[in-house]
Parts: structure tokens; C-alpha cells; sequence
């Protein structure tokens, strides 16, 4: 999707869109039909996200976290609500535009890291850019400044498999930063590290987000974690129980 289209898009559905705003949730549900019945997995959530926020999304097994950050990553369609990301109506889109918005303006950290072992660290950074349309010269240009800055650039020729688990979720914090996203998802990104490792990758989120205004968004089961965010919005039985500051 060209940025013409996005435009054109937005100017169709009449979007209002607050500059200061990264995320909009409205009135989001989802509903799975399933053998067993009925299953409300989201019902009627709401909420928004500045940018520059660093948000966590906590709450018991089953509450719905994993649900809401696979709608906002715009990886499942729900059932009935909106999220608007930069003021686009991400839902209003067709599955082709979805995966060109999500690219560009959604970047992604897992718990189990999801690189590619049978290529080196720079091409796994670089390939979102890639995929984006950057060229090889930029996209190198790019994964080696964050690489750098991230404290791993003498690993960009190395595999994945052959780094430790702290290692690799740096890599991945790199790859998710390559097309400067409008804003980050974190699924338990410290979730497969030791508690140290995990200080630290946590740490890097925070720097990321105070110093260079990346608006994260982090699901997490560490109360500790959770507590150090700016914001944290608890999840249960797919509502929103509560949504303060810490």
C-alpha cells in the first residue's frame, strides 16, 4: 500500500485523528464458536494509548491478553469494535492492506525470539525493511546502526541459534525497530530469560520508550515488570477490570 492509499483511506472512513494518539481501541469484542460453545473472548474493551507510552496489559490466564494484542497487531479480525493506529482504520482495510499497514507500522517481540537460525542476525533484522520495500543498502545501513545501538553489532554476521536467549531478544528488539514503527508489541518478552537477562531486556523497552518516545505495548504475567510501566490496564474475563498510571 502506497502512502496515496492509506491517505485515501483515512479521508474516506473521515477519520479524526488525535496527533498525540498512537492507538485507539473502541468497543472491541471477540467471539469464538467453538465444539465446546460460546467463548467471549474480548467484550466490549476500550481504551487508548499516547504516543510514547509504555503500556503492560496484565491479568490471570484466559483474560484475554493474547487476544487484544493479536488485534491490535491486526493478526486476527475481531468479531465487532475498531482500532485505529495513526488514525487509520485498521479493520476497514482489505487483508492485502492490512499485512502492508502491519508491516510498516507495527513491530513485534516474542517470548521464544521467532528468528530465522539458518541466517545471520543482520539479514533476520533487516528482512521487515526488506519485505517493505527498503533497498539492500539502506536496509543494511539501518540493521547495523540499530544493531549498534543495542549493543550487538559484532554479532550481525553470527546465527541466532549460536547467541544466548538475552542475545536473541536484543536481535529481536532490533527487527521489530527496522521500519520505524508507530508502535512495538511485546508478548512476554522476558518470559524464556533468566531474571537478570530479563531486567535487562525490560530495561532496554524502558529506554526505548523514555528516550526515543517508542509507544510499547507489553503483555506480561511479572507483576514487578508490569508495575514499572507507565500504565498498566488489567484484563479479565475479556473486559477491562482496571486501567491506571503506576
Amino acid at each position: 500500500m502506497t502512502k496515496d492509499l492509506v491517505v485515501e483511506k483515512r479521508s474516506q472512513n473521515e477519520i479524526v485523528h488525535d496527533d498525540s494518539t498512537a492507538l485507539k481501541v473502541e468497543n472491541l469484542s471477540k467471539i469464538y464458536n467453538s465444539t465446546a460453545g460460546r467463548v467471549v473472548a474480548l467484550d466490549n474493551v476500550s481504551f487508548s494509548i499516547k504516543k510514547g507510552e509504555f503500556v503492560s496489559i496484565i491479568g490471570p490466564s484466559g483474560s484475554g491478553k493474547s487476544t487484544v494484542l493479536n488485534m491490535v497487531g491486526a493478526l486476527d479480525r475481531p468479531s465487532s469494535g475498531k482500532i485505529y493506529i495513526d488514525g487509520i482504520d485498521m479493520f476497514s482495510l482489505n487483508d492485502s492492506e492490512l499485512a502492508t499497514v502491519r508491516n510498516r507500522r507495527i513491530g513485534f517481540i516474542f517470548q521464544s525470539f521467532n528468528l530465522i537460525n539458518r541466517t545471520t542476525v543482520q539479514k533476520n533484522v533487516k528482512l521487515p525493511g526488506i519485505i517493505a520495500g527498503m533497498s539492500t543498502d539502506e536496509a543494511d545501513l539501518r540493521a547495523d546502526k540499530i544493531l549498534s545501538a543495542l549493543g550487538i553489532a559484532d554479532k550481525k554476521n553470527q546465527k541466532p541459534v549460536n547467541l544466548s536467549g538475552g542475545q536473541q531478544q536484543r536481535v529481536a528488539i532490533a527487527r521489530s525497530l527496522i521500519n520505524n514503527p508507530s508502535i512495538i508489541l511485546a508478548d512476554e518478552p522476558t518470559g524464556n530469560l533468566d531474571t537478570k537477562t530479563g531486567e535487562d531486556v525490560f530495561d532496554m523497552l524502558k529506554m526505548l520508550s523514555h528516550k526515543f518516545k517508542r509507544t510499547i505495548i507489553m503483555v506480561t504475567h511479572n507483576p514487578e515488570l508490569a508495575e514499572s510501566t507507565d500504565r498498566s490496564i488489567l484484563l479479565r474475563d475479556g473486559r477491562i477490570e482496571k486501567d491506571a498510571a503506576n
